[in-house]
């Protein structure tokens, strides 16, 4: 498929998942509506809560969430793909930690892959806005990319947006596609989420979708939104802005490979060595 239809679902998350899948079905029936045919959420689109005691008592593990069962089924109804940016699930691991794991969903209804954020943001930006993340979540360790009838599809979530390495690693597995559903703080998404998204499909010749939380969910945690389409050549095709709602956008694949044709850096890798402590000395 060369020409594809997307969408992308931005909302405010709140503590209650029950609440949160009725939004997003909601979103999600209106994208479909709009003729859609990939349609993405934003990162952890089952909950945004303060309280670890609270996600404790409404989380469940994969295979009990209700967000995913309602979505998945949704996604058959319509017969829409859909990229779920990512659910915080229990783990039963022993230390307590959650999952933020991103699922892409057939037209059937069926999980083809998913995908756990590796990167955790572990962050003290000041003014009492500080992330430890990794007290919180179990990280991934895993690239993940999916072949599809509507393009290869590379995996990502949020702060993976700063590790270029990931992006290239998927771009040169055949992505043309990436997903980067996020939940970006508004100091940091003013002064990073465009240019490094804009950064990310210039570097890889892919298209970057990234759906995104936006507004203020609980006192202390506002996100920026944005949800922003961007093409291999680093064109915003579409800003979601500031509102709740879904924002539409139609992707020509060929032009990933074009992209690469003009410039083949993917292709351009070199061994090199360095720098080490000798260097550094000189």
């Amino acid at each position: 498929m060369s020409k594809l239809s997307v969408a992308l679902v931005q909302f405010t998350a709140t503590d209650d998942p029950a609440e949160n899948t009725a939004t997003l079905e909601k979103l999600v029936n209106q994208a479909a509506d709009g003729g859609a045919h990939f349609v993405l959420t934003p990162e952890v689109s089952n909950i945004i809560s303060g309280s670890r005691q609270h996600q404790e008592r409404v989380l469940a593990r994969q295979t009990d969430d209700q967000t995913l069962k309602s979505l998945s089924a949704l996604a058959a109804a319509r017969q829409i793909w859909l990229l779920i940016g990512s659910l915080a699930l229990k783990s039963g691991a022993a230390d307590g930690r959650f999952l933020n794991r991103s699922f892409l969903i057939s037209p059937k209804g069926k999980v083809v892959v998913y995908y756990d954020k590796i990167h955790m943001f572990d962050v003290t930006l000041g003014s009492g806005e500080n992330y430890t993340e990794s007290a919180q979540f179990q990280p991934g360790n895993r690239a993940v990319l999916a072949d599809t009838d509507i393009g290869k599809i590379g995996l990502t979530i949020c702060y993976d947006l700063r590790f270029a390495a990931l992006h290239r690693a998927l771009a040169k597995a055949g992505a043309e596609i990436i997903t980067v559903p996020a939940a970006f703080t508004v100091p940091t998404g003013k002064a990073h989420w465009h240019t490094l998204l804009k950064a990310r499909a210039i570097e890889t010749g892919c298209f970057i979708l990234a759906p995104a939380q936006v507004g203020q969910h609980t006192k202390n945690r506002i996100t920026y939104g944005h949800s922003l389409v961007v093409s291999p050549w680093g064109e915003v095709l579409a800003d979601g802005g500031k509102a709740e709602g879904v924002t539409f956008a139609q992707l020509d694949l060929n032009l990933a490979a074009e992209a690469r044709r003009k410039i083949p850096a993917l292709t351009h890798d070199r061994e090199f060595t360095g720098p080490d402590e000798h260097n550094l000395k000189q």
